[in-house]
């Protein structure tokens, strides 16, 4: 959407997350529970559903795979960024690309907006998550839990992802923003008005 003008809209972005996490749930379902995120691994131990002694663990290669992710969108983006930005890999302004691997708030949210923001649709993303997989309750009939979740993640996205870019995941966030402080973009990715999407 960034690079390619016409070529990508909001929608396909929240296609394509949504639909990212689908194949992401088939990967790993059965191997880890398809933990790719953070908050949902921290709430699965809060409640009693998994040992604390993974949580590091967990955490750990959700962020390998993450800056790993980053670094891959990077090289096979390279020429294209560099195109569009003139040479000039920035976090505000007209040919910003660091919005390409973080979330960065518009002008209109401040700090705290933000935070409550991401709060409450994590929240949300966590309310329905154990709603689909509780056996006990009215869960997604069996095989179908990885694409109910990836419509899910669409649903959040192209309802209330407008504000602060959705990130409802550390995992998601934070090690492509120590990706792209590496890769040139500097430590304007890291300024206490953009971190975690927050401004």
């Amino acid at each position: 959407m960034v690079l390619g003008g016409s070529l990508g809209s909001y929608l396909s972005v929240n296609l394509s997350f949504g639909f990212g996490v689908t194949m992401g749930v088939h990967v790993a379902g059965k191997i880890s529970g398809a933990h790719m995120n953070a908050a949902v691994t921290f709430t699965s131990c809060a409640l009693g559903h998994m040992s604390w002694k993974k949580f590091p663990v967990y955490v750990l290669g959700q962020f390998l795979g993450s800056f790993l992710a980053a670094a891959t969108i990077y090289c096979l983006f390279y020429t294209a960024i560099i195109n569009y930005s003139g040479g000039h890999l920035t976090v505000t302004g007209p040919v910003a690309t660091a919005n390409i691997f973080a979330t960065y708030l518009p002008d209109h949210m401040t700090l705290w907006r933000g935070f409550l923001d991401e709060v409450i649709v994590t929240g949300m993303l966590q309310l329905c998550l154990s709603a689909i997989t509780d056996e006990e309750n009215n869960p997604a009939l069996q095989g179908t839990q990885a694409l109910v979740i990836g419509i899910l993640v669409v649903i959040i996205g192209s309802s209330l992802g407008m504000n602060s870019g959705y990130a409802i995941n550390p995992s998601r966030d934070l090690p492509p923003r120590f990706f792209t402080f590496i890769a040139g973009w500097g430590t304007q990715v890291f300024r206490w008005h953009h971190l975690l999407g927050l401004r």
